[in-house]
This record gives C-alpha cells, structure tokens and sequence, in this order.
C-alpha cells in the first residue's frame, strides 16, 4: 500500500482528480490549504510557491493505494507538467505504508 500526495493550486483540482481516476484511484481525500514562500529558505519547497508575500490557495490530494495506481498517477503528474506551462506546476509524493488496519 501507498500514500499519494499531489499538491496543486485550487484551479487544478479537475486536472489532479481526472489523473487519479485514469490511474484507477476511486477513493481519495481532498483539503485545503495556504501556501506562502518569503523567497529566503532554499530547500526542497523552494519552487512550490512564488517567492513574495503573496498567499496561494492551494489543496492536498491524498489517497492510500495499490503501488500500480500510484505509480501510474506519479507518471501522469510528471507528464502533465511536461505539456503544462505553468508557474505551478502539480507536486507529487509517494509514500510506503508500512501497516494498515485495512486491506486495499
């Protein structure tokens, strides 16, 4: 089992859930969050949010998964910001779930 995340702006919503159900994910989670980036901390969230004072409205999509849906939706992530232009582009995480109370 897998934990996928995919951090988007809110206006991407669709395209992440349009991802998730070509990947075969039917069952996921959506929450809202804000994202600010003062521009003086380089690390591995340097590009996620411009640099500024501004304030993005942003979600967390996250699903526990089989691995064959969450690599299929990693490849599809990687695809659309490769024929997307954008400033923000989809970010996206797997993780091992090492126990589960529940079986996928």
């Amino acid at each position: 089992m897998k934990l996928l995340i995919v951090t988007c702006l809110k206006e991407n919503q669709k395209d992440v859930s349009s991802i998730f159900r070509e990947a075969g994910i039917r069952v996921f989670s959506v929450t809202e969050t804000v994202g600010f980036k003062d521009g003086h901390q380089p690390d591995l969230m340097e590009s996620w949010f411009s640099s500024g004072e501004e304030q993005y409205d942003s979600l967390f999509l996250f699903s526990f998964t089989g691995e064959r849906e969450a690599d299929k939706a990693m490849q599809l992530v990687r695809e659309y910001n490769q024929l997307t232009s954008t400033q923000f582009p989809l970010r996206a995480f797997q993780l091992a779930v090492e126990q589960s109370s529940h079986s996928l």
